[in-house]
């Protein structure tokens, strides 16, 4: 059997320093076919550009700036795989990452969607141990089972993906941990979820978890 298409959705806002190596860290990925879909959020800098140089080999998806809860709906909406991706624009995926996390959906029962480890690193070439961090660069998911879970909330400007992960649990969704580094993660002064504003996001995500969760539990 064919190994089935990912596609790779990458967002970028005004990531023009950092793209074309996170978008050459995917096409060197050595296991099955691969789309690129970069979803130019709204970009001023030359993001599009660097896009555009790579060709037919990236798909460029172009919207008005909404954060990257709504560039990463965009990029699901037009998905022609049947297992999905996500790369940040300054982030890498390491060589090897596609292969492992393909694995193990070859497993029986299936799992919806896969993790791997993340090395964070720094320009500067410090980087620290491999750790097992719930990221979206770090995994691989099938595209019907996003679908079931629903979008990524669009009103978060950080802590969405924990968001998806605790309706993804509370769902039932089976998950799988391969021990290779799936994601490289940069660190640097423009991360996102170091200010006031991300700790109030990360605050309100566990609230309606736990509204959730109570709503469950008392029937």
């Amino acid at each position: 059997m064919p190994e089935p298409l990912v596609s790779a959705v990458l967002p970028a806002f005004n990531a023009e320093r950092y793209l074309g190596e996170a978008i050459r860290s995917v096409l060197e990925q050595d296991a099955g076919p691969v789309e690129i879909l970069v979803v130019d959020d709204g970009s001023t800098d030359g993001t599009a550009a660097v896009a555009e140089g790579f060709g037919e080999a990236v798909r460029i998806l172009r919207c008005a700036h909404g954060g990257i809860g709504a560039a990463r709906n965009r990029g699901v909406d037009a998905a022609r795989g049947g297992l999905v991706g996500f790369l940040d624009a300054d982030d890498l995926w390491p060589p090897g990452r596609l292969r492992a996390l393909r694995q193990a959906f070859h497993a029986e029962p299936a799992p919806d969607l896969a993790f791997g480890r993340t090395v964070e690193f720094r320009d500067s070439g410090t980087e620290g141990p491999p750790c097992q961090a719930m990221l979206p660069g770090a995994a691989l998911l099938r595209l019907d089972a996003f679908r079931r879970v629903g979008p990524f909330r669009e009103d978060l400007r950080v802590g969405e993906f924990i968001d998806w992960m605790a309706r993804a649990r509370e769902l039932g969704l089976r998950e799988a941990v391969v021990d290779t580094v799936c994601l490289r993660r940069r660190i640097h002064s423009s991360n996102t979820g170091r200010d006031t504003a991300a700790r109030i996001d990360y605050a309100e995500v566990v609230r309606q978890a736990l509204l959730r969760r109570r709503r469950q539990e008392h029937g």
